[in-house]
């Protein structure tokens, strides 16, 4: 499961799961102890380039990073080694993160080279293992005001707009960033989901619309069109 913050794809990748009768794997957020420090390290960095200062990176935008990456790097060894399996969030958009911190000043040029050495060098560990990508992609795409929405809905202190006005260039950098990626992304079979179109959570109706949707997908990419969900 892919998408921007807000998107849905928690709930998503549980929707699917249920559907799959398999085990989904979370992104950690909740008990994520630099999530919090992140958020607060942007405002700083927003406040110091205000004030025209030259060093105004987020100190802590790289360690979230590698914080990902090391979690991600378990959920998906473990994820890959079961058929149906439900990813939130793999290890392959990570990098949408770290490359944005880094063309937005957050972090430096040294820590990107790093991090990539470092993902290159996890993906590398994937090949002993029954599959090396996920049979598909499901993008969920949002416009921003639907992020902005459901951002403010599940009501997370450090996500709001309300008490970091500079939050709202970093949501709407990120969503372009997504774009980009998934046009590129091409490590197994995708399909992207309209979250603007499709409240998944709330109506039964749209569920069933994108449950069977996913389904025909995965039907499709098998090779097994007439097997039923």
């Amino acid at each position: 499961m892919a998408g921007v913050i807000g998107s849905g794809k928690s709930s998503l990748t549980q929707i699917v799961a249920d559907r799959l009768g398999t085990q989904p794997f979370y992104e950690s957020v909740d008990n994520n102890p630099v999530l919090p420090l992140f958020y607060k390290g942007n405002k700083m960095a927003e406040e110091k380039r205000a004030a025209g200062e030259k060093d105004a990176r987020n100190p802590y935008a790289f360690l979230l990073q590698i914080y990902f990456l090391n979690t991600r790097f378990h959920s998906i060894k473990a994820a890959l080694t079961d058929d149906n399996n439900v990813l939130d969030r793999s290890i392959y958009e990570d990098a949408i993160f770290m490359k944005m911190n880094t063309d937005n000043g957050n972090a430096t040029e040294e820590e990107y080279l790093i991090y990539k050495d470092l993902l290159n060098n996890m993906m590398e560990e994937l090949k002993g293992l029954p599959k090396k990508a996920p049979d598909l992609l499901i993008d969920i795409h949002v416009s921003y005001e639907t992020m902005v929405d459901r951002i403010t809905k599940r009501g997370r202190p450090y996500e709001q707009i309300s008490t970091d006005p500079s939050l709202k260039d970093y949501y709407q950098t990120l969503i372009q960033y997504y774009e980009r990626w998934y046009a590129r992304y091409d490590k197994s079979p995708k399909m992207q989901i309209d979250g603007d179109r499709y409240d998944f959570v709330s109506n039964p109706a749209d569920r069933a619309a994108v449950l069977d949707q996913i389904t025909r997908k995965l039907h499709e990419v098998r090779g097994d069109m007439n097997a039923t969900a």
